[in-house]
């Protein structure tokens, strides 16, 4: 083992996690130590401009001190009552939330995953009591290239190998269409009557920032309407301002389009659940009153549809704070207005080094460009942390971009100079 000197201190902690830490991720070669705003340190104090956000779940930047010093005090007064009991700040953050995302009922969770799992229980449970389908067959169609976590039941639908082997056996109930395909979802329900949801990322993130084709999500609700079904995004990854929008599927919905094609204005793409977490730091579900019907049923007591942490009263302030910081900085205005100049500067990028940069694309601070291939996208995500630029790929060939919502013209600046010197080494 390297000795803990002040000359060698990043190999220290990284040889301390190689002995005694389960190998699942691959992270960059960096060990970080201190957050301010936008910016990070690692243990020998070089400074980094953030790109990635912590996938993005550091909405407002790191250390927030408005946001430190009220975890602070209620960490000091009362962490945790567990959902055993009621406490004095779980009902005031429902309310909030539910107002501020325009949905009806609310579930605190503790991960992304745990959100999505909620989801599907609660449309199989409303799918046997409310839609009467077989005994045990419910199904739910998803898409090709999802992600939409690591538990069990989730990689049991997930089409990425390396995601499910070896972790079988699978649970069944799942159906796949390829992504973005609106005939193909068609069929399936003129095949199977058991249909009770269909699942998916407005933007598939992990999947390589794929984006929807307007169609395809305007028809969603018409399409789940008329089949009978549940409608769930996951906006784990995206939901909460990044894309300049509160949710993602704002994007689609009815109203001036914001991907500048000839789509109909006329169809909604509000879902009926959503999947939501990372920028709030808190996770959950949020739902419609399409379970109003069945609620007595769906959502009792004894449905055994909970979380021990889940309204944690650290965390419904550390929540509240988020959102009410949301609005009072004007944050989801402000990731669209520098979500269009960071699309101009990926474009510059591209059309400076063509032969390494394309499809540069996004909604507001969800950005992203693709790289010839997966071997010059890791090369690029290690010279930019040369550079003092931190990032991550996305899907097979594409570089991310998730940015504090707060980030500033000359923040995104910074970073584009980094990569311009990454993309000329690389090249």
């Amino acid at each position: 083992m390297v000795e803990k000197t002040s000359k060698d201190l990043s190999q220290f902690y990284l040889n301390l996690e190689k002995e005694f830490g389960a190998h699942d991720y691959h992270p960059l070669p960096v060990v970080l130590e201190k957050g301010e705003g936008v910016f990070m340190w690692d243990v020998n104090g070089k400074k980094y401009y953030d790109f990635l956000s912590a996938y993005s779940a550091v909405n407002q930047g790191h250390c927030h001190p408005e946001l430190v010093s009220l975890i602070k005090n209620q960490a000091e007064t009362l962490t945790l009552t567990s959902r055993a009991f009621h406490n004095n700040k779980l009902g005031e953050y429902m309310e909030f939330a539910t107002k501020l995302f325009g949905f009806d009922k609310l579930l605190p969770m503790n991960t992304g995953a745990e959100g999505v799992e909620t989801s599907i229980k609660l449309s199989r449970k409303w799918g046997y009591l409310k839609k009467k389908v077989d005994e045990n067959q419910a199904k739910i169609v998803v898409c090709n290239n999802n992600f939409h976590g690591r538990t069990t039941t989730v990689i049991s639908f997930s089409t990425d190998p390396g995601s499910k082997d070896f972790f079988g056996p699978h649970t069944p109930g799942f159906i796949h269409i390829p992504h973005g395909e609106i005939s193909a979802l068609e069929n399936e329900f003129k095949k199977d009557k058991n249909i009770v949801a269909f699942l998916v990322e407005p933007i598939q993130g992990e999947g390589g920032d794929n984006h929807f084709r307007c169609e395809f999500m305007q028809n969603l609700r018409d399409i789940a309407d008329e089949n009978d079904i549940i409608l769930i995004y996951d906006e784990v990854q995206t939901g909460v301002g990044v894309t300049g929008k509160m949710w993602a599927h704002q994007h689609f919905s009815t109203g001036k389009c914001t991907n500048n094609c000839k789509c109909s204005d006329s169809l909604t793409a509000k879902p009926d659940i959503i999947a939501f977490g990372k920028k709030t730091q808190v996770c959950g579900v949020a739902a419609s009153t399409r379970f109003d019907d069945v609620e007595g049923n769906v959502f009792r007591e004894s449905s055994r549809i909970n979380s021990t942490w889940g309204g944690s009263l650290v965390d419904m302030v550390r929540l509240t704070i988020y959102l009410e910081l949301i609005e009072k900085e004007n944050l989801v205005e402000k990731a669209a207005e520098t979500g269009l100049f960071l699309k101009q500067r990926l474009h510059d990028l591209q059309n400076e080094f063509p032969n390494l940069v394309s499809n540069a694309r996004g909604k507001g601070l969800y950005c992203a460009f693709d790289l010839p291939s997966s071997e010059d996208r890791d090369k690029l995500a290690n010279l930019l942390l040369d550079e003092g630029s931190i990032l991550l790929g996305s899907g097979n060939y594409s570089i991310r971009f998730r940015p504090h919502l707060n980030v500033t013209e000359d923040d995104i600046n910074f970073g584009m100079d980094c990569f311009r010197k990454a993309l000329n080494k690389l090249s």
